[in-house]
């Protein structure tokens, strides 16, 4: 059973998680339309989630079967992000901008893994504390640190995953376009001289 603080915590965890879970939401249902890729890109979803782990993540708890819910949190997010990356189409446009565009496909897998946590967080508030509490007891998970921590975490290895995915497709789209950009030149230069 929680404290009356540790409660308040949580409750607070809540309000400033679901704040932090719209605003990634939100920037990438943004990259439907297609946006530009810069700094920004890769930046903010690290700073945000990175605010929410300074914020919340306190300890990573070890005992009980918490190192497993970890893990799994953490092999569904990094799945979710990875898949999201690679369902975002990343190309120049004419004016030679890279530009990241993510599909149904990119933009429905962010919402499942942002939504699921929200949901799962909702529903705790909402009248489901009682049977996460029994489930918990039931496969030796010590608490509520221990959810905490794996929805963070989950959260953490999604972001990461998608940024570092998404990184490496725009710096392989950009070898790609100078290649081009070079043989072109190499072919006008060839037509110019015959």
């Amino acid at each position: 059973m929680c404290s009356a603080r540790a409660q308040g915590k949580l409750r607070s965890m809540n309000t400033t998680g679901y704040i932090i879970n719209a605003a990634l939401l939100l920037f990438v249902v943004r990259q439907i339309v297609g946006r530009k890729l810069d700094a920004r890109t890769f930046l903010f979803p690290v700073a945000a989630i990175a605010v929410a782990a300074a914020e919340f993540l306190h300890s990573i708890p070890t005992a009980g079967n918490d190192l497993v819910l970890l893990g799994i949190c953490v092999a569904l997010g990094a799945t979710f992000g990875g898949l999201c990356a690679l369902a975002t189409r990343i190309y120049h446009d004419r004016r030679g901008d890279l530009i990241a565009r993510a599909g149904l496909l990119a933009a429905s897998l962010w919402i499942a893994g942002v939504g699921a946590r929200l949901a799962f967080a909702f529903a705790v508030e909402h009248g489901a504390g009682a049977s996460v509490r029994q489930f918990s007891i039931e496969h030796h998970v010590t608490g509520s640190a221990a959810w905490v921590a794996a929805l963070i975490l989950m959260a953490f290895a999604e972001v990461l995953t998608r940024t570092g995915v998404l990184y490496l497709k725009s710096r392989r789209a950009s070898a790609a376009y100078r290649l081009q950009s070079w043989q072109r030149i190499g072919s006008s230069t060839s037509t110019a001289r015959a």
